[in-house]
């Protein structure tokens, strides 16, 4: 009777080892995931602000060339703004169809990235 007991508490014993074990994998995992789609926005918003200068600074140049070219400065600022306004209507007007679902896909692939995972 007391080998009985004595099984019975080896497998209660593994048992919980076992759930302790599938929680910290399962957090681990948690973790991994939120990390790689931490990276993939941090690099989006990295490139973003980047490409937002490169703009901002071709905008100005663009004005200024606009500007030189038809004698007056103003217009060439206004034309310049016009076309970024119109840049800003179209994305707003294509942004749940185009732009939303760029975004999503790519976290989306950076958290089930399966080119990382090691064979079964």
């Amino acid at each position: 009777m007391d080998a009985l007991k004595s099984k019975a508490a080896d497998l209660l014993e593994q048992g919980s080892e076992l759930l302790d074990t599938y929680y910290r994998l399962t957090v681990v995992n948690a973790t991994e995931k939120v990390a790689k789609a931490s990276s993939v926005s941090v690099v989006a918003m990295a490139a973003a602000i980047f490409g937002l200068i490169v703009l901002f600074f071709g905008g100005i140049g663009l004005a200024w060339w606009i500007g030189e070219s038809i004698d007056n400065m103003k217009a060439g600022f206004f034309i310049v703004g016009g076309i970024f306004l119109l840049l800003l209507v179209v994305l707003m007007v294509f942004r749940k169809s185009l732009l939303v679902p760029l975004i999503r896909n790519q976290i989306i692939q950076a958290i089930y990235d399966k080119s990382d995972q090691k064979p079964r």
